[in-house]
């Protein structure tokens, strides 16, 4: 039972894992033929060539980044017993932040289960394992969460991208249960949302502080929510006061939802839906000369990949300038990336760049991330992906 594969790093390859960081890259360890032999998503135990014991990794040989890490102890045994260990950590870490039953669950490597996100809602789980070692713990995980939370239903979003780089296929699927809608509850609202329809695993629960701050800017004020998707934040300034409250997004099903949500929150009278690709809407808008107290702008991510950048810091400055011509003097602008590979300087120039060819003084209010219930791994600061800047212009 404890016979796990032993990896070995080349000499003088083990500087960045002794310093902590919790990946160990293909060029880093001695790949030979048995090594290769090893199945993807394998637990190993991996040392230096200097005999220091480094704990127990998952493996995948097909990939750049060839192993990640479980444990520091050697001695681990990443079984059931083990899964369930990490998952009771996460959820007492949720229940201290005090939002326990709607929640990011676990945010991979910083809750020690690299590749792994995990999203409660309630008594529906939805999970994303983004590397062949979760793929293969898939079943250990599920049977962790069955004896720690009971939930009603389980399934996998397995539809990320990134999956590729791993050699896996994309799915998404019923792990436990029979059907996958699900209630989201915040700001005293109730959401609805389809976790096998919608995007992601269904809700973005990165941005729940920066709704609330938008929402306390929101009492009597007229606001566009763009890539509203199922109106986190629109909803919520509603419910916070707003006068008139428009959702765009290009998904009339995520629309729906919205508008649903809004009508079992009595809000329909001042919330109104726009489906339309939102930077043409947005052009339109301005040609209209029509304008909002508030503009929030929350797109998904522009940069799928490095070269990518380029092209994503451009739509980024155009989303800006757009979202500041539509904004009255004296109202505020929140504007968001997901994009892990846009740095946040590089997003914040981009934006301002934006404002001014908009031809708009502004003021810079405060610079987000994500909640606390995303933490990040203080040797992966490239993993505290969610850049916002919330700004009032003249």
């Amino acid at each position: 039972m404890n016979e796990l594969p032993n990896l070995r790093l080349l000499p003088g390859r083990d500087r960045r894992v002794k310093s902590g960081h919790p990946w160990a890259f293909s060029n880093e360890i001695v790949m030979d033929a048995a090594v290769r032999a090893i199945p993807p998503g394998s637990a190993v135990r991996l040392a230096g060539d200097d005999g220091v014991k480094h704990g127990i990794w998952q493996f995948n040989p097909h990939s750049l980044i060839a192993a990640r890490a479980l444990d520091h102890d050697a001695g681990a045994m990443p079984d059931a017993a083990w899964f369930l260990a990490r998952l009771q950590a996460a959820l007492a870490l949720r229940e201290r932040l005090g939002v326990a039953r709607f929640c990011r669950l676990v945010h991979a490597e910083a809750d020690g289960l690299p590749g792994l996100i995990v999203d409660r809602f309630d008594d529906v789980i939805a999970l994303q394992a983004n590397t062949a070692g979760m793929e293969a713990a898939t079943p250990l995980i599920v049977e962790a969460l069955l004896s720690l939370l009971n939930p009603r239903s389980i399934l996998a979003r397995n539809d990320s991208p990134v999956r590729a780089l791993e050699g896996l296929a994309l799915e998404t699927k019923l792990l436990h249960g029979t059907q996958a809608r699900a209630r989201v509850e915040e700001g005293g609202l109730a959401f609805e949302v389809d976790l096998l329809a919608g995007q992601k695993t269904g809700w973005f629960f990165d941005q729940r502080d920066n709704r609330a701050r938008v929402a306390a800017l929101a009492p009597g004020a007229t606001l566009l929510d763009a890539f509203a998707h199922t109106g986190g934040f629109g909803l919520l300034a509603a419910r916070a006061g707003a006068s008139q409250v428009t959702l765009l997004d290009r998904s009339q099903p995520a629309l729906d939802l919205a508008m649903a949500s809004a009508a079992a929150n009595g809000l329909e009278g001042c919330v109104t839906a726009m489906r339309a690709e939102a930077l043409e809407a947005l052009e339109r808008m301005v040609g209209g000369q029509r304008r909002f107290d508030i503009v929030v702008a929350d797109p998904p991510a522009f940069a799928k990949s490095r070269k990518d950048i380029p092209a994503a810091l451009r739509a980024y400055q155009r989303l800006a300038r757009l979202c500041a011509q539509l904004v009255n003097p004296g109202g505020f602008l929140f504007i968001a990336s997901c994009s892990h590979h846009a740095a946040p300087l590089e997003f914040a120039a981009a934006v301002a760049e934006g404002v001014w060819k908009a031809k708009r003084d502004a003021r810079l209010l405060g610079s987000y991330g994500a909640g606390p219930d995303h933490p990040v791994h203080p040797q992966l600061p490239e993993s505290a992906y969610l850049k916002a800047q919330l700004l009032q212009l003249r």
